[in-house]
Formats: C-alpha cells, sequence, structure tokens
C-alpha cells in the first residue's frame, strides 16, 4: 500500500527509521488494536497508536469520567466530567489523527464476553485494574491466540509484561497464579499521575514494536520500574507447567 504525501508528511520521523520505515508504517496502518480500560494507562497508550498511525483501535470501557481521573488521565479535559469514557476517548483519537478509526465499546468486559469483543485484533493491551478483568482478558488472548501487552499501576510502580506471543510464551496466569483477596487500586492507595503516562507510552510502544516487528518486544518478561528511586529492572518469566489457561 503506497502512503499518501499527507501521510508522508505525518510519518516522515517512522519512514526514516530503517526499523519501520514503509513496510513498518503500512503494517501499522493495516493493523487493529483493543485497549480495554481508558483510563491512565489506556489513555496514554491510545493517544500514541493514533498518532503512530495504528488503523483501527478499538476502546472497551463502561465507565465515566470524573474529576478525580484528571490527574493523570490526560485525554480528558475538565469538560468531559460525567461523560462517557470510550466514546471520549474515542472522538479525541479520531481528532488527533483521522487515519486512526475508533470502535467504541461501552460495556463492561466479562469472562463471557472478553472472546466476542476481542476476536479479530492484532495486538491487545489491558489497562485494567481488577485482576478479574485481568484474567478474563488472558483467557480470551490466550484461546484467541492474540498478543497481550499488560500493564500496572501502584503508587510509585509500574509493571509491564507482554503475553501469549507465541504457544510457548508464558501468559498471565503464569506471572499471576490467583487473585489477591483484597484487590489494591489507586483510589484507596493513590498512584504518582506521571506513572500513568510512563505506563502507557510503554505500552504503546511494545505494541508498535511487535506489529512493526521492530527490535525485541518483552516476551517473556516483566519490566518493573521504581519511581521513587528511578531503577528499572526486567524479570524472566517462565511458562508454568501446571497453568490452567496454556493447559
Amino acid at each position: 500500500m503506497s502512503l499518501s504525501q499527507s501521510q508522508i508528511s505525518r510519518y516522515a520521523r517512522h519512514l526514516t527509521l530503517k526499523e519501520v520505515g514503509g513496510p513498518g508504517q503500512n503494517a501499522l496502518l493495516s493493523s487493529n488494536v483493543a485497549i480495554i480500560g481508558a483510563g491512565g494507562l489506556g489513555g496514554p497508550a491510545g493517544l500514541y497508536l493514533a498518532a503512530a498511525g495504528v488503523g483501527r483501535v478499538t476502546i472497551i470501557d463502561d465507565d465515566v469520567v470524573e474529576a478525580s481521573n484528571l490527574q493523570r488521565q490526560v485525554q480528558f479535559i475538565h469538560t468531559d466530567i460525567g461523560m462517557g469514557k470510550a466514546q471520549i476517548m474515542g472522538d479525541t483519537l479520531e481528532d488527533l489523527n483521522p487515519d486512526c478509526h475508533v470502535t467504541r465499546q461501552p460495556i463492561r468486559l466479562t469472562s463471557e464476553n472478553a472472546e466476542a469483543l476481542l476476536r479479530g485484533h492484532d495486538v491487545i493491551l489491558d489497562g485494567t485494574d481488577s485482576f478479574k478483568a485481568r484474567f478474563a482478558i488472558n483467557d480470551a488472548s490466550r484461546r484467541l491466540g492474540i498478543p497481550l501487552v499488560s500493564g500496572a499501576l501502584g503508587r510509585f510502580d509500574l509493571q509491564l509484561g507482554v503475553f501469549n506471543i507465541s504457544e510457548t510464551s508464558p501468559c498471565y496466569r503464569c506471572f499471576v497464579h490467583e487473585a489477591p483477596d483484597i484487590e489494591q487500586d489507586c483510589s484507596t492507595h493513590g498512584v504518582l499521575g506521571a506513572m500513568a503516562g510512563m505506563g502507557g507510552s510503554m505500552m504503546a510502544m511494545e505494541a508498535i514494536k511487535h506489529i512493526t516487528g521492530a527490535g525485541d518486544v518483552l516476551d517473556g518478561k516483566l519490566y518493573v520500574f521504581d519511581a521513587l528511586r528511578s531503577e528499572g529492572r526486567t524479570i524472566r518469566l517462565s511458562r508454568d507447567p501446571n497453568c490452567i489457561t496454556c493447559q
């Protein structure tokens, strides 16, 4: 597929990268990415994916914008309070780049509807803050054979992994076997707003690398960043032979 003159101008900085170039940009324009959770992680990820030229994005989120979201969810502004996140974020991505076409799904993803919602996508981004949702997304990702980019935020901490790249790759359940008795979220423990931007950008980067074939994604690895110490490290993950999802 040849790029138009306006696309050559828009994506000029990608086209000069030998690891991306024209083939990689065309792959982005032909790709279809699902983002579950239009919040602190999903928002920045979506902005960078749309800017990069991802052709189709599906946003799955049944929540509405609240004032407390604005400290980290930079895809929203004050006048969006009370509006549906999927709709507003979809409008923002399409305004950012007319090459990006957004499907808005203002519903809650569950184990019952996950496969139907995610089927047909090239990459799945999980920006949710619920282990129940994460397990449902992972299980559907594994069954459908669609790579999963999963991010999580703590108070000053970030975790990022890529799962289900291949049949031999670990899945999210290989990493987290069971949900903790008490789930922690930013409403009870807080989160540094800039951490969300960092995490979402890195999720977008892993998705872009997978789509274009540039570099190596975090397959079988977990990246952990501690903002208070400005320290990051990468941990190797192994597939669990007893994993209930991988069996």
